[in-house]
């Protein structure tokens, strides 16, 4: 069980924006300067890690949950409400800047996922957050390579492998059924090709 936690916590919602902004530096054929991609990476880092987190013990504090695990739908809606709002504006600041509307589109995806996994919770479906992000990741891989015309089949592949390792760990620890883990996975594939033929 333990390598399960381990698993779930290393490739944990708010961490891997971050890792996907890194795998675009490092793949991406880009203009930026050392300094204006730590600027950038830090950006990211603070608006989808740091203050998820910080809002995350406010409302443990504040007993609007009772678990940072936010297990139950009731208490998943208002931290997942403000997580969109972070995305979309996250999204539309990097969208203003012509060399990062890239990133601009991950962003927006990543909120529309959210929203459609917010609207879910009406029909009482509890949509496994960590496999939409990392089936967001491997959508968005698929985006660029239709973009820049490259080929990123390694990552894919391994993504895949990542999201199968996850989706296992999830169920192992019981976070989630089956149909909860492929649902967020599925959402999180769809909606950077979503986003890319709308915008």
């Amino acid at each position: 069980m333990r390598f399960y936690k381990f698993i779930s916590v290393i490739l944990h919602p708010i961490v891997v924006p971050t890792i996907g902004v890194m795998l675009y530096f490092l793949l991406i054929p880009n203009n930026f300067e050392s300094k204006q991609r730590i600027n950038i990476l830090s950006l990211i880092f603070v608006v989808t890690y740091l203050i998820p987190l910080l809002i995350l013990v406010i409302f443990k504090r504040l007993r609007i949950i009772e678990t940072y695990q936010t297990e139950s739908i009731k208490e998943r809606k208002l931290p997942l409400a403000l997580m969109i709002t972070l995305f979309y504006v996250l999204g539309n600041t990097l969208d203003s800047v012509i060399n990062l509307r890239d990133l601009g589109l991950l962003f927006y995806a990543t909120s529309l996922g959210l929203f459609i996994i917010y609207i879910l919770f009406y029909f009482q479906i509890r949509a496994s957050i960590h496999l939409l992000s990392i089936g967001i990741a491997i959508g968005f891989f698929i985006v660029l390579g239709t973009i820049y015309s490259q080929s990123f089949i390694i990552i894919i592949i391994a993504l895949f492998l990542i999201a199968g390792l996850l989706a296992s760990a999830r169920l192992k620890l019981n976070a989630h059924t089956s149909k909860e883990v492929y649902i967020g996975f599925f959402i999180g594939f769809l909606s950077p090709l979503s986003m890319y033929y709308i915008l």
